[in-house]
This record gives structure tokens, sequence and C-alpha cells, in this order.
């Protein structure tokens, strides 16, 4: 299913900033507390919390709590839909460079 346009927009923006590119890049490796998903950066907590906040309400990543420790984990369905949508435009592409070859074969054969 492809996500639709908001969503799209809300991911886009959510993986627009380095730092949230940083924070996706380390739950790659698996779920965080918000503690760990901060401690590469030099940034208050509450700055942190904000950042993941834009990750959630893209539906990039879910938090659990449990107690009093917040665990974020990547969402594989949001990413799976942003990276088919990203391969249908590079198949469009890839058609439309594949039609100008043609045509820039066949001017340069007349």
């Amino acid at each position: 299913m492809m996500p639709e346009p908001a969503s799209l927009d809300r991911m886009f923006h959510a993986l627009a900033d380095r730092s949230r590119r940083g924070m996706i890049d380390r739950l790659g490796r698996g779920p965080a507390s918000v503690s760990e998903l901060a401690e590469p950066f030099s940034m208050a907590l509450p700055t942190v919390m904000k950042h993941l906040g834009v990750l959630e309400e893209s539906g990039l990543v879910r938090s659990v709590k449990t107690g009093r420790v917040r665990t974020y984990r990547l969402q594989q369905e949001a990413l799976a839909n942003l990276e088919r949508w990203l391969a249908e435009r590079k198949a469009s592409w890839n058609t439309t460079f594949d039609r100008l070859d043609l045509f820039l074969a066949d001017e340069q054969a007349d």
C-alpha cells in the first residue's frame, strides 16, 4: 500500500533533519531509550524529545513507556512504504531516460 501524500510529507519532513536521521540510524541497530538516543547529540533532553515527537508523528518510529523509561523502535512498514514510493519514482525516471537514449540514438543515426 502506498502512503498518502500527507503521510509522505511528514516522513520527508522528519528525515530532513540530520539529528533525526542519526536517531533513525541508531534505531536501525535495535530499540533504544530516549537517553540512548540523546547520547551522541549535544542538545537538551527537551529538544531530543521534540525530535522524537516529529519522528513518531511521521510514523517512522513508535514508542512504548515501561515505568519511567520510554523506548523507541523503527516502524518497518513505514520505511517499506517510503522505499516503495521511491522505487516507483525511480522506475518512472529510468523509463523516461531510456526513451531519451533511444531518441538521441535515432537522431545521431539520421
